[in-house]
């Protein structure tokens, strides 16, 4: 391929790719293959002879797309979001054009420099302490990671390199393997994963800290534990504090922690791989209060910030290292800066921001509903944008819902342990859930009663994320009204009209009216079920916020024996 046929190809690619996410919503969200699906359609071996352009394109939707989990889908509510915008795919063709290698300042200056100023950007954006930035004079400062569980390890080992220094110097007849068989480091019994893989990897203790209602790490519970520890002859050299854990969003106590550590001579780190993002919005800043007291904090812009992974923000206090090669496990690194460069000068602080308010907003709203049925219970408290519910009764109802709604491939969602209860959790993800809805939805007594339910027809408005510039054309069309009206268009065709005994009911948009006994479950009308189960209650008609249409939730307890 020269550069002519590149031209050309490549306006090809960027075609298909903006034809893929401006019709995203159109495929299934969720695979419907089996494990090793993927062999028999390729060959066992690569080609001796070159294969054309044209026959590998054709085999993207042959091969791949199948396959694909599509986490850019309006349809995707699982795990956290994975960002991505149209200036960080700019930004990314850009980086695999310079292919630099920048471990070191003299490798590539521009790479250095420029991920040396964006993580200052960043860092400024949520308000660090001076001592996290890089400034002109070098004292603190960052670098771009792969992944939070990089981040992590990179300070549990920086952590445990200190700790070993200091102990040493007062004890020079100390070896590093004596040191290292006592040092415990403590994380939250609701933190990832990777954290604990750090102390194994690190080859150190890791304690997990109970939490308390709310899924919090307390000062007290650490305290108690440190004295425990030092009694037995342990070491305490390293506590992983989380703002936002994946199973709740769920935010340690650090102002609690953070004078506890620093008293303990323990290094703090901070994980907010998920919820740093928002701290970019002023009323959210206040949940890092305490980050003062930490030695080391990171986060995933490519969680939430618009640019694609993989670029994870890590910062330490004072540090005087300059090449990246220091910080970082591997040696080589890609310029990742330049997507944030992309990101945050098309869209601004301001336009980062309103992303951020929409997802959280769209959160609330689906809260509200929840919290309408008295069928339904919150799990934890919704503070972003993430929302665990459940229905009220067995593990195993609760197992069977999601087993359900999965199958059904129409949305994606996954579960979490809470308190040992089976929980659903809901995250807006997706960037095309931009929503603007008018709707009137009136809940009125009727006769006797009754409850009476009417929808208006919902009107979406297709426009940009505020804040985004001069990506042209049709991007960022996609509304979330768009979601919550799919399920009276045609493709919808899988909600089932029938309604024999314990199965559920979809009515079209003329039929709009509810009248049924009182005390109709609210949630339920919202699902868009008619129930006939013994025990279950008044029959139920009718969806009055579309949102959980599009959850599928009514397929999904579709013949279920419900309490």
């Amino acid at each position: 391929m020269d550069a002519a046929e590149f031209r050309r190809r490549g306006k090809e690619m960027v075609d298909y790719v903006a034809d893929y996410l401006e019709n995203i919503e159109k495929r299934q969200v969720y695979p419907d293959v089996e494990p090793g699906y993927l062999r028999s359609l390729i060959p066992e071996e690569a080609p001796e002879e070159a294969e054309s352009y044209e026959d590998v394109v054709k085999d993207i939707e042959r091969v791949i797309m199948p396959g694909v989990t599509h986490w850019h889908s309006p349809y995707f509510y699982a795990y956290f979001p994975t960002a991505h915008s149209f200036p960080a795919m700019l930004a990314d063709m850009l980086c695999g054009a310079i292919g630099c290698i920048g471990f070191s300042w003299a490798a590539s200056p521009a790479c250095t420099e420029l991920e040396t100023v964006m993580l200052d950007w960043l860092g400024k954006m949520l308000k660090l302490p001076e001592d996290f930035l890089a400034g002109t004079e070098g004292r603190g400062g960052g670098v771009i990671q792969g992944t939070a569980s990089e981040a992590t390890l990179i300070a549990l080992l920086a952590a445990r390199s200190k700790i070993v220094k200091l102990i040493q110097a007062d004890h020079p007849d100390r070896s590093e393997t004596d040191i290292i068989s006592k040092l415990v480091a403590y994380s939250s019994d609701q933190a990832h994963s990777s954290v604990e893989r750090a102390g194994l990897i690190g080859g150190v203790r890791m304690k997990k800290m109970p939490t308390d209602s709310k899924f919090s790490v307390r000062g007290a519970a650490l305290q108690k534990v440190l004295e425990e520890d030092r009694a037995a002859g342990l070491i305490p050299f390293f506590f992983c504090a989380t703002l936002g854990t994946t199973p709740s969003c769920a935010f340690d106590c650090i102002t609690e922690l953070g004078p506890i550590c620093n008293a303990e001579k323990i290094w703090m780190h901070i994980d907010a791989a998920y919820a740093g993002s928002a701290f970019i919005c002023p009323e959210f800043r206040p949940l890092l209060n305490g980050v003062e007291f930490a030695d080391s904090f990171n986060f995933n812009p490519h969680k939430w910030l618009l640019v694609n992974f993989d670029c994870s923000f890590i910062c330490h206090i004072s540090s005087h290292l300059i090449s990246l090669q220091h910080w970082q496990i591997p040696l080589g690194r890609r310029f990742r800066s330049l997507k944030m460069w992309f990101v945050f000068r098309m869209y601004g602080l301001k336009g980062l921001q309103a992303y951020i308010r929409k997802h959280v907003g769209l959160a609330k709203e689906f809260e509200t509903l929840v919290r309408a049925d008295q069928r339904f219970e919150i799990s934890a408290d919704v503070v972003l944008g993430l929302v665990c519910f459940r229905f009220k009764g067995s593990n195993e109802l609760n197992e069977t819902l999601l087993k359900r709604i999965n199958r059904a491939r129409k949305i994606h969602l996954v579960p979490c342990q809470l308190a040992g209860k089976f929980v659903l959790r809901f995250a807006v993800c997706a960037r095309t859930t931009e929503r603007e809805i008018r709707s009137e939805n009136h809940i009125r007594p009727g006769q006797n009663g009754a409850t009476s339910s009417r929808l208006t027809r919902s009107r979406r408005t297709l426009s940009r994320t505020p804040g985004s510039r001069a990506i042209g054309g049709k991007a960022y069309r996609r509304s979330l009204g768009q979601v919550c009206t799919m399920a009276s268009e045609p493709q919808w065709s899988w909600m089932s009209q029938r309604e024999p005994e314990g199965t559920v009911r979809h009515l079209s948009r003329k039929q709009v009216h509810l009248s049924q006994a009182k005390n109709s479950p609210y949630l339920l009308h919202h699902l868009g079920m008619r129930f006939h189960s013994p025990g279950l209650g008044p029959c139920l008609n009718r969806m009055s916020a579309p949102i959980f249409r599009c959850l599928g939730i009514c397929t999904a307890l579709n013949k279920m024996s419900l309490p």
